[in-house]
């Protein structure tokens, strides 16, 4: 029985790499590069060669346009959003900063009376319990002031029936027993005297008794100076001092009034704002969020948000008033008037729209525009279906339009210090440097007041093909130069 000779396993490398792999198919390669590369070369160089045979000036550039009569508008072309212009806002009423627990999604169809924001109650509630206790505190002190003012409009009449006239019966006793003493005294005395006359008694018990007289005497003048002194000092003082207290009482039970009044008022009104920390919709519509600072990545109100009263929280637009804000740099925003005719672009079409109005100043430039100076611009839309707040719309204001005016490409125009130029081809071939009076322009063409006739050729970019326009404009960045620094030496002039 003969062998079967064995054979070699089948390669399952792919036939590219196959290829690749035998010395023969390297070589190939190289050659066809090789020969691609000497092609390249070839048609690079002739394109140069036929670039500049194309351009040569003996001839002139054969890149022409003709001046031509025709309608030029001029338009200034921004990016805006879409806005309503007249907006319910939904806005926080809670005093102090509150934190937000759940709030609507932007954009969303709302019926009135359904929530719309969810506000943390916590400082509310802390904030009724301690007006709740402070308003039972002041009504306890202004009962006790009440009993201190009954007692205080009761004192004048109980000092005038009670002490005072105990007082008075007091020293008009003791005034009736002085004079009967003082009396009673001089009787005494004068029977001694008389009695000492007829010799029954001595000369001591005369002096004594005179002595009781001016004692009994003394004693009346007491009495009565302390009747005067009750009369015309102590009860006066004691009535003043009464009604000056029922004034202190009186002044302050209204002070104690007010206090009770304005703690009850802060316990309502946290009340009240217990109310407010559910938000719900004034009417049916759709619900926005503000716009926020153009610098802000998020909005200014999201759950876990800090909000202030009167802050601005959600927006029910009108979608009947819709309009466009635009920026307008500074450089035309003297060209847009109000009621200019504006074309709007939006996704599902054009409308054409008016402008509404201009702001009088610019707003903020910053790092997130560039720096960049531009005024707001509001152009009105009219009403129309499938128009929401904050879609995209680029906007084209019509800032004047000319009719059957001459008009050259603007790329045929070489600016200078002191002259508009632009190249004419003539009909022998030869260029002829002329010195324009231009008009308004727009991005492509610009009037000609004068300079160049209709059907004219004018050579397009001619400082890129002309030695002669490319000398002028190197000229005029040269010249600026120069300005430039001869006002920077100026200025250090000036300054040193």
């Amino acid at each position: 029985m003969s062998e079967i000779p064995e054979q070699e396993p089948e390669s399952f490398a792919s036939p590219v790499r196959a290829a690749d792999s035998s010395p023969s198919a390297k070589v190939k390669f190289f050659v066809r590069v090789a020969l691609l590369l000497i092609t390249f070369a070839l048609v690079g160089g002739s394109g140069w060669w036929f670039a500049d045979s194309y351009y040569d000036e003996q001839d002139g550039p054969s890149l022409t346009a003709k001046v031509r009569r025709g309608d030029l508008q001029v338009t200034v072309l921004e990016q805006g959003t879409l806005e309503s212009s007249e907006n319910t806002e939904v806005k926080c009423r809670i005093r102090g900063w509150s934190k937000v627990t759940w709030i609507v999604e932007s954009g969303a169809e709302v019926q009135e009376g359904e929530e719309l924001v969810r506000i943390d109650t916590k400082r509310v509630e802390d904030a009724i319990s301690l007006h709740t206790t402070d308003t039972h505190t002041a009504r306890a002190t202004l009962e006790r002031t009440k009993a201190d003012v009954a007692q205080a409009e009761m004192a004048e009449e109980a000092y005038l029936e009670g002490n005072y006239k105990t007082q008075l019966k007091s020293l008009n006793r003791e005034l009736t027993i002085a004079k009967s003493n003082f009396e009673t005294a001089k009787k005494m005395l004068a029977h001694s005297r008389y009695m000492f006359n007829r010799g029954y008694v001595s000369e001591l018990e005369v002096e004594g008794n005179q002595f009781t007289v001016t004692q009994a005497k003394l004693e009346l003048e007491v009495v009565q100076t302390r009747l005067s002194v009750l009369e015309t000092y102590t009860k006066e003082m004691n009535l003043e001092t009464i009604r000056g207290r029922v004034l202190s009482t009186g002044s302050k039970l209204k002070a104690d009034l007010a206090g009770l009044a304005m703690d009850e008022g802060r316990r309502d009104r946290a009340q009240a704002e217990l109310d407010m920390c559910v938000i719900r919709a004034p009417k049916s519509g759709m619900v926005i969020y503000p716009s926020a600072a153009a610098w802000k990545e998020t909005p200014d109100v999201t759950e876990g948000a800090n909000v202030r009263r009167d802050q601005t929280l959600l927006l029910m637009p009108d979608l009947q008033k819709m309009q466009v804000k635009v920026g307008i740099h500074e450089s035309m925003i003297d060209r847009v008037k109000v009621g200019q005719g504006a074309r709007i672009t939006l996704t599902e079409g054009d409308i054409n729209g008016t402008v509404k109005d201009v702001a009088a100043v610019a707003r903020p430039a910053g790092w997130w525009t560039g720096n960049m100076v531009k005024y707001d611009t509001w152009i009105h839309i009219p009403p129309g279906k499938g128009l929401k707040p904050g879609m995209s719309a680029e906007v084209e204001v019509v800032l004047a339009e000319h009719t059957d005016v001459l008009l050259v490409p603007v790329a045929a125009i070489v600016e200078t210090e002191s002259e508009t130029l632009c190249w004419v081809k003539q009909t022998d071939g030869e260029l002829d440097r002329r010195s324009l009076v231009l008009g308004d322009s727009n991005e492509i063409y610009v009037i000609v007041e004068s300079g160049l006739s209709e059907g004219e050729d004018v050579i397009l970019n001619p400082a890129a093909v002309l030695d002669a326009a490319k000398s002028e404009a190197l000229k005029t960045i040269d010249e600026s130069d120069e300005v430039a620094a001869d006002g920077s030496n100026a200025v250090a002039a000036k300054t040193n």
